[in-house]
């Protein structure tokens, strides 16, 4: 019996440890040798960038490479009822010619789904700041991001409402 509950107790241990490391971003990146990848979201402290410990968060699985950007994005935690659109966010602000990939409308349990394939050319674009690192990819409030003017842009910023990139990404559009 002994042994059991110590068996038990390290597999509980070992559960929470992995539900944590999922918390912070989990295996980001290319899965194998496959053309997919997925990227983690999260609710970040605006004054230090820190993801959010139990904040929102959400999963965006993506083709590393095609005719289009083809995605699905699920995001947990969020306001009820608020309207969110997933972008693109070229550097610097406010973000001139972003690229929104979809919208969504969180359901009464916080989550939103988005599935979309986007012509958005290589990411991250020629002219952004991050040309070399990658390109960010955040879940902002509907009301905050312009995405029917030219050039698209952000309108508005309420950090503390969005989630953002845990790590960067890239996207290769072939003919």
């Amino acid at each position: 019996m002994k042994k059991f509950l110590i068996v038990t107790a390290v597999v509980v241990m070992a559960l929470g440890l992995g539900s944590v490391a999922l918390a912070k971003g989990g295996p980001t990146g290319q899965a194998g040798k496959s053309n997919t990848a997925q990227l983690y979201l999260h609710e970040k402290d605006p004054s230090t960038w820190e993801i959010v410990d139990g904040g929102a968060w959400g999963k965006m699985k993506y083709n590393l490479s095609g005719s289009t950007l083809d995605l699905v994005f699920n995001g947990h935690g969020l306001e009820a009822g608020g309207d969110y659109t997933l972008i693109y966010y070229p550097d610097p602000w406010p973000g001139e010619d972003l690229i929104c990939l979809g919208s969504d409308a969180a359901n009464p349990g916080g989550n939103v789904h988005i599935k979309a394939s986007v012509d958005s050319g290589d990411l991250p674009a020629s002219d952004d700041d991050n040309v070399d690192d990658g390109a960010k990819i955040w879940l902002v409030l509907s009301d905050d991001v312009d995405c029917d003017d030219d050039p698209t842009r952000m309108v508005g910023w309420n950090p503390t409402e969005y989630l953002f990139e845990h790590d960067l990404i890239t996207f290769d559009d072939l003919p």
